[in-house]
């Protein structure tokens, strides 16, 4: 990958990044210092995904990683961020097994509808067996379509991680800069899991990056939002919980389809992923117990 095309990449984001501190710029009169610092704090939250995704490309490029391995690395990064906080709260007991167990299951039940009813509707236009037409000219198969549908799935869980972030970043100091860090570290599965799953479809590094800095975007907005209207955090665990669900489906038909192409390579590929997500997780953990960077704003980045 050339240094040219990565730094379009990252002009773009902070072109979007721009754009969006211009519009927080014309709103200061109507939020607190509070709010203003969140908004920036919400700001961070896109970066993470972006290293994440590159991370992933430089990786995927320098080694010449397969299909099936990229696949189940996607798939193992997600199936740790579906555990993570429900496993918190678990052990927390600040929600029921029962309860837990059943927002999971109707997580993975709305998002299986509904990319099934995608797929159904897709299946109807299709001109080949394996082709969908689009309206400028291209094909996208049936495949690419399941890996944009489980990418859709992990924007549905940054959107309730933002919810969160949003109400806890108002709280954060200095405007946040303390946070860069842990909320990098935070994000960084969320973009390699975009990416690797992106890349392994489309065999296209320019889309996989492009895919991570979309997704980088979800959290911060979803903050913003959170914040102009004045939420508190209740419930939001609920929906934390509801969006973990959804990812299980999601990426279950792509390590599926990771070991019909190469069982040996897909697997090792889902304890890459697993490992990797669980490394950042942790370090996340760690710096937020053995540093002050956190305690402005623990909900941000648990």
């Amino acid at each position: 990958m050339q240094p040219r095309h990565f730094g379009f990449m990252l002009i773009l984001h902070v072109l979007l990044i721009f754009h969006l501190l211009v519009f927080i710029n014309f709103i200061p009169v109507y939020c607190s210092s509070e709010d203003a610092s969140g908004f920036f704090v919400s700001l961070l939250f896109g970066l993470g995904p972006l290293l994440g995704g590159f991370i992933l490309v430089v990786f995927a490029l320098a080694f010449h990683l397969q299909h099936a391995l990229l696949m189940g690395a996607a798939s193992g990064i997600a199936f740790i961020l579906a555990a993570w906080r429900p496993l918190q709260l678990l052990v927390s007991s600040k929600m029921g097994f029962f309860s837990l167990i059943f927002l999971l299951a109707l997580g993975a039940a709305f998002v299986h509808v509904s990319s099934c009813s995608i797929l159904k509707l897709a299946g109807r236009k299709k001109a080949s067996v394996n082709n969908l037409p689009t309206a400028n000219g291209f094909s996208v198969s049936v495949h690419t379509l399941q890996s944009f549908l489980s990418c859709g799935a992990v924007a549905f869980h940054a959107l309730a991680e933002g919810l969160a972030l949003g109400v806890a970043a108002p709280k954060a100091y200095g405007l946040g800069r303390h946070m860069v860090l842990p909320v990098s570290l935070h994000g960084l599965p969320r973009g390699a899991a975009v990416a690797s799953c992106i890349f392994g479809a489309t065999d296209s590094w320019h889309s996989a990056l492009a895919a991570a800095t979309l997704i980088g975007f979800v959290g911060p907005i979803s903050a913003i939002g959170a914040i102009l209207a004045g939420i508190d955090y209740s419930g939001l665990d609920h929906v934390m919980v509801f969006a973990c669900g959804g990812l299980l489906p999601s990426f279950g038909s792509i390590i599926r389809r990771g070991v019909r192409l190469d069982a040996r390579k897909g697997g090792f590929g889902l304890a890459i992923g697993v490992g990797f997500a669980s490394l950042c997780l942790m370090c996340t953990k760690l710096v937020c117990l053995h540093t002050p960077y956190c305690n402005s704003a623990p909900e941000a980045v648990r």
